[in-house]
């Protein structure tokens, strides 16, 4: 088996604490030399001076490629278009533009009057400025908002016509999931790079309250198993197996890319990408 290339995803600290954890998350990760890093934007914009200054730091002092998430809530044109120059004037070029999720306690997703009202119009604005490689999000599972699965490949395939370069999927627990939305894509048309979005188990009830919200189906076999490993203090051991297995199976099925959804938490991504053979490589420097 080939080993895949990887990338992760962090979310912003919103404390010293958390800032600490961050950091020792890139720590541990970052010598397994991901192609890039993206850092998430809060339901509603919540985080968005956390996500910028995240951002800056991390392009400063990882060494890695960053890439800034960006959404279109709470925000007009004007002001998301700058929240993206001030990105490119840190040095990230790199964006994941998302439509994003309405604030905490909101029926649903409600455009700014003067802002972009889907993520299509944020790519294509992104598009414009001309400065920015843009990946966009996925949906294997049908989006809560989405008609059928079908309506999700055919919004995939106008974002890539509005200007993305590659797709982050939202996470799923069976390869035949993502692979069935592969051969969707296909079909459709859609030739650009569709990476799947891999989830290390850390917290099931958190998981569980995670797939709810996002429209992924969790399979019976998952929620027995995952019951039996609490019984058993095993849920760790149970989280790398199934995380693993899951990804040698779409490596198996012809995928080279994988994008990991860390939580800042980083012990269970590592030892998955351990299992499927990305090692550290550390460069000697210094040496007579």
């Amino acid at each position: 088996m080939t080993a895949p290339a990887i990338s992760f995803e962090f979310f912003p600290p919103q404390s010293l604490e958390a800032s600490f954890r961050l950091w020792d998350t890139v720590q541990v990760l970052a010598p397994l030399q991901p192609r890039f890093v993206s850092v998430t934007y809060g339901a509603g914009g919540t985080t968005r001076d956390l996500t910028r200054e995240a951002v800056a730091t991390l392009h400063k002092s990882s060494g890695l490629p960053v890439a800034a998430h960006l959404t279109c809530v709470n925000a007009t044109r004007e002001e998301t278009l700058g929240i993206a120059r001030d990105f490119a004037a840190a040095g990230v070029t790199d964006i994941v533009a998302l439509r994003g999720d309405p604030p905490k306690g909101s029926t649903g997703f409600v455009s700014h009057p003067d802002g972009f009202a889907s993520s299509v119009e944020l790519i294509e604005g992104l598009r414009e400025a001309g400065e920015f490689n843009i990946r966009v999000g996925a949906y294997p599972d049908t989006h809560p908002e989405a008609t059928d699965a079908q309506a999700n490949v055919s919004y995939l395939k106008r974002k890539f016509e509005a200007g993305a370069s590659e797709a982050l999927t939202q996470f799923f627990f069976e390869a035949e999931t993502f692979f069935r939305f592969r051969d969707a894509c296909e079909k459709a048309g859609i030739d650009a790079p569709i990476t799947p979005g891999i989830l290390p188990i850390e917290n099931w009830k958190g998981a569980v309250r995670f797939a709810k919200s996002c429209g992924t189906h969790i399979p019976t076999w998952v929620v027995d198993a995952f019951d039996k490993a609490e019984r058993d203090g095993r849920e760790d051991l149970l989280a790398t197996a199934i995380c693993a297995e899951l990804c040698s199976e779409l490596i198996d099925g012809g995928v080279d890319t994988l994008h990991f959804y860390t939580l800042n938490r980083p012990e269970l991504t590592r030892d998955v990408c351990h299992a499927l053979g990305v090692t550290p490589r550390l460069a000697l420097k210094n040496v007579a």
